[in-house]
């Protein structure tokens, strides 16, 4: 009989009891792949390299997922924006102010947790309200003194795992202005609002009053892109851009104000509502919204029984079989379900999910 050291005999024993427990756990089919994937890999051949940014990869995301899991009712939004902006500038300030006003309304903020717009985000927040998503970097990126310490920051080694978190944990998307990297996350929300990657989340683009950064980019946008075809005439529709804090804040908690969340079953697309709507806002929705139709009609629906474990199961709910493409559509027609909110006045707390 092979002696196992001490270590690898732990493991034995802990991947043996994982084992014995895959049934009676909630999400053991998903496990269960999981580990699938693992003896494949194990039993095949790849790099040590590949190991390790497996072995990493896993390691930052059990982080990630575990500091964010207790708040995961409360939505939360991601600000974006140059490290370079200093305490006296006045982004810096109305970051500070964005992020107090979001948090009065109830919404948790996450930034990059480094200095900058980043560190004005968590300052107006309070470290109560906020995470912080590090990089490892060689020159050892450090924690803005806002939320360092705290354990809702996490420290990742890759960029690629720290994106996924900034973007699958936020409800909404908080641009100031930045570099290159601000440019990049900006165009990547984009990319994957208009692939249907990420979201539907509201997107708001914030200049300094009177400034014209976002303005002049969405100049770019309509001259070179627009009026080029090289986007849909509804993709524009997925972002605000406004110099007003008042405007910013309105945009994200109006986008909850009916609209809840979506998930598809098979092809069809389920959005979840807080209010039940009237029959004859969902005879408007069809006359307005037919093109993004592959078949069918908007319906009211009950919950299905693919959602009946999900945490949403009791909130009245819409489908429809959407085509997957006109994504500026789809967020043209929840700020059409958000306008019927006028109808439901009670329908407030936007904040919670």
């Amino acid at each position: 009989m092979v002696s196992l050291p001490p270590d690898d005999a732990a493991l034995a024993t802990e991947v043996a009891d994982l084992v014995a427990q895959l049934p009676n756990l909630k999400h053991n089919q998903l496990i269960r792949q999981a580990l699938r994937t693992l003896v494949r890999l194990a039993q095949g051949e790849i790099d040590r390299l590949d190991w390790k940014i497996l072995a990493s990869t896993l390691h930052d995301m059990e982080r990630a997922a575990q500091a964010f899991y207790p708040y995961r009712h409360v939505r939360k939004v991601t600000i974006f924006g140059s490290a370079r902006l200093q305490p006296d500038s006045s982004e810096y300030q109305q970051a500070v102010d964005f992020a107090r006003c979001i948090t009065q309304q109830g919404f948790m903020v996450i930034t990059g947790a480094g200095g900058g717009i980043m560190e004005a985000g968590n300052a107006g927040a309070g470290p109560e309200h906020s995470f912080g998503l590090n990089i490892r970097l060689p020159f050892e990126q450090k924690a803005n003194p806002y939320i360092e310490g705290d354990p809702k920051l996490v420290t990742f080694k890759y960029f690629f795992v720290r994106k996924l978190f900034l973007l699958k944990e936020s409800d909404a998307v908080a641009l100031f202005p930045g570099g290159f990297g601000t440019q990049d996350e900006a165009f990547e929300c984009l990319t994957l609002s208009q692939t249907g990657k990420f979201g539907p989340v509201p997107m708001v683009l914030i200049d300094r009053p009177g400034g014209t950064y976002w303005r002049s980019w969405n100049t770019y946008i309509e001259d070179h892109l627009l009026k080029s075809g090289l986007i849909s005439p509804a993709d524009p529709s997925v972002y605000t851009i406004t110099d007003r804090l008042d405007v910013a804040c309105q945009a994200i908690a109006d986008f909850y104000r009916v609209y809840h969340s979506c998930r598809y079953v098979g092809d069809l697309l389920v959005m979840r509502l807080k209010h039940e709507l009237l029959d004859a806002d969902v005879a408007q929705l069809n006359q307005d919204f037919s093109d993004i139709l592959v078949k069918g009609t908007i319906q009211k629906c009950p919950t299905l029984p693919e959602e009946a474990g999900d945490e949403t199961a009791g909130l009245p709910r819409i489908s429809l079989y959407f085509n997957q493409q006109d994504l500026g559509r789809l967020h043209q027609l929840i700020l059409r379900l958000n306008q019927l909110g006028a109808a439901y006045p009670e329908a407030r707390h936007p904040e919670q999910k």
